[in-house]
C-alpha cells in the first residue's frame, strides 16, 4: 500500500507477494476520517451537548450548539490524529490498531500531521469566533494535554497513564458549560470529575481484553503489570467513587428529582457489573471467564444515559 501522494511501484508487495494496489479516493477519505477516531468523538460530544442543555436550563440556541459541536469535533479529531502519528510504531503491532491508516500506509505521517494541525486551527477559530474565548482555550488545552502529556509523556511510562492522561477527555463537560455561560462553576467541575473517575474502569476493561497487545509493545497499562484480580479491585474502587461523585451533582446544582433517581439506578447497575467482573477475576486470568468487554460496553451505556439524564433534568423540572 502506498502513501498518499506517492506512486505505486511493482516492488511494493503485500504479504502474499502480490503488488499492493494504490488506495482509491474512498479509501483515502475513509482513512482520514478514521484518523480522527469518530467513535471517541461521539463519546466526547455526548458529554458536551447535554451539559449545554443543563447550563441553559432548557434548550440552548441552535447556532451555539452547532458551533460548539463542530469546534469540539475538530478539536477531538485533531488530538486523535496527533496520537495516531506519534503511536504509529506500536499501532502497527497491535491487533486492535493495525488496520488504522498509518500502519496500512494509506496516509503518510507528514500528511496526517498537516491534517491534525488544520483541524486544531479550525477548531480554535470556530470556538473563539462563534462560541467564546474561554471555550476555545479549554479545547486547545485539552488537545495539548492529550498529545503532550498523555500520548508523549505518560502512555509508555506509567501504569497511571490513563488515570491522569484521561483528564483530557473530561474537558468537554467544561466546554459545554462555558459555551453557554461564559464562565466556570462547581456544576461542570462535578461532571468533569464523573468522567475522570469513569475513565479508568472503562479503559482498563478494554486494556484487559487486549493486554497481550500492550505487553508486546511495552505499554505498561495496568492489566499488563498487575493481575486481573487487582485490575478488578481497582475498577470497583473507581466505580464507587464515580457513582458517589455523580450523586453530588444533585445538591451542588440543585437538580430536580429525575437526575438523582437516574444516577442512582444507573450507578447501581454499573456497580453490579463491576463487582461481577471482579468476582470472575479473583481466581483466573482467563479472559473468556472474566469477560472484560461486558464492563467496557456497560460503561459506554452508563455514561451515555447519565448525560442524557443531565440534559433532560431541566426540561422535566421547568
Amino acid at each position: 500500500m502506498t502513501y498518499v501522494g506517492q506512486s505505486a511501484t511493482a516492488s511494493e508487495r503485500n504479504e502474499s507477494g502480490e503488488p499492493t494496489p494504490k488506495a482509491g479516493l474512498r479509501d483515502v477519505v475513509a482513512a482520514y476520517v478514521g484518523l480522527t477516531k469518530p467513535r471517541v468523538i461521539e463519546l466526547l460530544l455526548l458529554t458536551t451537548v447535554p451539559v449545554m442543555f443543563f447550563a441553559d436550563r432548557g434548550v440552548p440556541e441552535l447556532g451555539l450548539v452547532v458551533a460548539t459541536v463542530i469546534g469540539g469535533t475538530f478539536s477531538a479529531g485533531s488530538a486523535s490524529v496527533f496520537n495516531c502519528v506519534y503511536d504509529r510504531d506500536i499501532d502497527e503491532q497491535m491487533r486492535r490498531t493495525r488496520r488504522r491508516a498509518l500502519p496500512r500506509h494509506i496516509v503518510s505521517p507528514a500528511a496526517a500531521l498537516v491534517f491534525g494541525v488544520i483541524l486544531a486551527v479550525l477548531s480554535t477559530v470556530i470556538l473563539a469566533v462563534w462560541v467564546n474565548g474561554l471555550s476555545a482555550a479549554l479545547s486547545l488545552g485539552a488537545n495539548a494535554f492529550y498529545v503532550f502529556v498523555y500520548t508523549m509523556l505518560l502512555k509508555r511510562r506509567t501504569t497511571q497513564n490513563i488515570v491522569w492522561g484521561g483528564l483530557a477527555g473530561c474537558f468537554p463537560a467544561l466546554i459545554g458549560w462555558t459555551a453557554v455561560t461564559g464562565e466556570l462553576s462547581w456544576t461542570p467541575i462535578v461532571l468533569f470529575l464523573v468522567v475522570f473517575f469513569w475513565t479508568p474502569p472503562h479503559t482498563w476493561a478494554l486494556a484487559l481484553r487486549y493486554r497481550e497487545d500492550y505487553a508486546n509493545v511495552d505499554v505498561p497499562m495496568l492489566p499488563v503489570v498487575k493481575s486481573a484480580r487487582e485490575v478488578g479491585r481497582q475498577v470497583v474502587l473507581y466505580s464507587w467513587v464515580m457513582v458517589a461523585t455523580s450523586l453530588v451533582l444533585w445538591p451542588v446544582a440543585d437538580t430536580g428529582p429525575a437526575y438523582p433517581v437516574a444516577a442512582a439506578v444507573l450507578g447501581a447497575v454499573f456497580l453490579l457489573e463491576a463487582h461481577r467482573m471482579h468476582a470472575r477475576a479473583r481466581d483466573t486470568e482467563d479472559l473468556t471467564v472474566i469477560q472484560p468487554m461486558r464492563l467496557f460496553h456497560s460503561s459506554n451505556l452508563y455514561l451515555s444515559l447519565l448525560f442524557v439524564a443531565v440534559a433532560l433534568d431541566p426540561l422535566l423540572t421547568r
